[in-house]
């Protein structure tokens, strides 16, 4: 998890570029859930998913080093991926109130069905906080 501190900082930098709200938004050693409030008429999740993960990899590989050796992808390795993330995301554009809250619930709640935590309040990187 010692990489959350240049998660933080590829969002910042995306939504200064391309603002979204955050609603919600938790990091698990091998993933993130999130929900986001998308300006007016933009549903361009796909631009800024690109801009935060090419942000952070270059971040991290310049701060930790990159080991060339992890095991990835033949398809990986043509297109140039480094290999952290996936190359897609799920969307999910919230119906109604009881939607939104059951998105924001599925994030606070994803480190407890993981095991990590008895509580999403004892998980620190978490918008669960936020309250």
């Amino acid at each position: 998890m010692r990489e959350v501190a240049a998660l933080r900082r590829a969002v910042a930098a995306t939504r200064a570029e391309r603002p979204f709200g955050i609603a919600a938004w938790v990091v698990l050693p091998d993933h993130l859930h999130c929900v986001w409030a998308m300006p007016e008429g933009d549903g361009d999740f796909s631009t800024r998913w690109g801009a935060i993960k090419a942000r952070f990899t270059r971040e991290v590989k310049e701060a930790v080093g990159w080991n060339p050796t992890l095991p990835r992808s033949p398809s990986k390795i043509a297109k140039g991926d480094a290999g952290i993330w996936q190359r897609r995301f799920w969307e999910h554009h919230i119906r109604d109130e009881d939607d939104f809250a059951a998105h924001v619930w599925y994030c606070h709640i994803n480190p407890v069905k993981h095991g990590f935590v008895a509580r999403p309040e004892d998980w620190p990187y978490s918008s669960v906080h936020w309250r």
